[in-house]
């Protein structure tokens, strides 16, 4: 296989992992980055989502303990249920909706000035959200995934549901529409974190599925490399958030996406750089 193309599949893993857990959105910043590299055909599309199963071992091998332990206690452990009924009840709503509007969405929403607006938007969304923790610190009544409701968990499933619109951020909106529902910060991070495991999986399967006719065993390598490097990355960026968000708000990132969105919107407005490309 062509190398150039098995470095463009590194860079977009390496985009992947670090964004995908990040409040910038993933799907956004793969959109750019693929648009930068002439990597958004139909198949680099189907790669993209693909490749975050990688991303999603990563926090199957942060969380390992956590999942392994609920998974052997379901037939015993009345918590262990309830907390799997929770993250079932809150993977559906996306379901319904990516089935009913996932193609139009794409078709329609799957481009660089729709990213860069929805950066800009997000990032004042997230300063917001910043804000009203900042004034209602005892505003959490759930300090622990474990902790959560059904109507808890449906309301953060209805929430994930705005990150069809890429450039939201999955993660972003899981968290702070969490946060603004009552959980902690370190609550709705992780429950965003579980979430993730069936919702991106499941993404990724349909994905493949569907579009398999675009798809053939010399792709292989392709896909491998992404995968390897979205899960390497992500990994690092799962540690290194999981201690960020102990003493930090995500301030710094709803900036980075506003500079970023204005950053993309000038250039495209004064030709400097061709995103749609």
């Amino acid at each position: 296989m062509d190398s150039v193309l098995l470095l463009k599949a590194a860079v977009m893993g390496v985009v992947e992992g670090l964004t995908e857990f990040l409040p910038i959105s993933s799907t956004g910043h793969l959109i750019l980055a693929g648009a930068l590299l002439g990597f958004d055909d139909d198949k680099a599309k189907v790669f993209d989502i693909a490749i975050q199963t990688g991303a999603i071992f990563a926090v199957i091998l942060v969380y390992w303990q956590k999942i392994s332990s609920t998974v052997l206690a379901l037939p015993r452990e009345r918590q262990a249920r309830l907390f799997a009924l929770n993250l079932l009840i809150a993977f559906v709503p996306a379901v319904i909706l990516g089935l009913l509007f996932g193609k139009a969405i794409k078709a329609h929403l799957f481009t660089p000035v729709v990213v860069a607006s929805t950066f800009i938007l997000g990032g004042l969304v997230i300063l917001w959200a910043e804000r009203w923790h900042q004034r209602n610190p005892l505003a959490a009544r759930v300090q622990s995934a474990d902790d959560m409701t059904a109507m808890d968990a449906l309301k953060v499933g209805l929430v994930q549901c705005l990150a069809m619109i890429p450039g939201t951020s999955r993660s972003g909106a899981t968290i702070n529409g969490g946060m603004l529902l009552g959980l902690s910060r370190r609550a709705a991070t992780d429950f965003s974190f579980y979430l993730a495991i069936p919702t991106l999986i499941g993404a990724g399967a349909y994905s493949l599925y569907k579009d398999r006719a675009l798809l053939s065993l010399a792709d292989l390598p392709l896909f491998a490399v992404g995968l390897v490097f979205a899960f390497a990355s992500a990994w690092l960026c799962i540690r290194w958030l999981l201690r960020y968000i102990a003493t930090h708000s995500f301030v710094v990132f709803a900036w980075y996406r506003i500079v970023f969105g204005l950053v993309v919107l000038l250039t495209a407005r004064m030709g400097w750089v061709n995103w749609a490309a």
